[in-house]
């Protein structure tokens, strides 16, 4: 069975994009725009590494600033941003991750080892992992049956 670690062995740039919590919302919105993202993990620097303080989203942006008319260069990502954020540990079966996250309604969840983020896992990264082990199962049943 799949878990969070073989989903960050397989993405091409398995690095997680960060803020910290004091950073405004416009910087925030700049960096998911840049990076073409969806999410940042907001993080306060630790003695082991950064440790997830929430998780700030185009839906925080939409619900906590736009719709209430929050200026985006004056609010903090602390003060508008996800909090407890949904982690999970690099062993976390994927099954068990997709319906947390369906459960949830989100579509990122950080990896964390040790209390230190390591990767981030998002809906599109298991829609991948359920497409390739699907195109490997229908090889394995192709070579069997021409075999056959």
């Amino acid at each position: 069975m799949m878990n969070a670690r073989d989903v960050l062995r397989r993405k091409a740039d398995p690095s997680v994009i960060t803020i910290e919590p004091g950073a405004s919302v416009l910087e925030a919105a700049r960096q998911m725009n840049a990076h073409r993202i969806g999410a940042l993990v907001v993080v306060r620097p630790g003695a082991l590494g950064d440790q997830v303080a929430g998780m700030f989203t185009e839906r925080d942006v939409l619900t906590r600033v736009v719709a209430q008319q929050r200026d985006p260069a004056a609010t903090v990502v602390g003060d508008v941003m996800t909090s407890p954020a949904l982690v999970c540990e690099p062993g976390t079966a994927l099954d068990d991750l997709r319906s947390l996250m369906r459960e949830r309604r989100i579509r990122h969840v950080p990896v964390v080892e040790r209390g230190v983020v390591v990767g981030m896992v998002s809906l599109g990264d298991l829609n991948a992992a359920v497409y390739e082990a699907t195109v490997q199962s229908l090889t394995v049943l192709e070579e069997f049956i021409s075999r056959s």
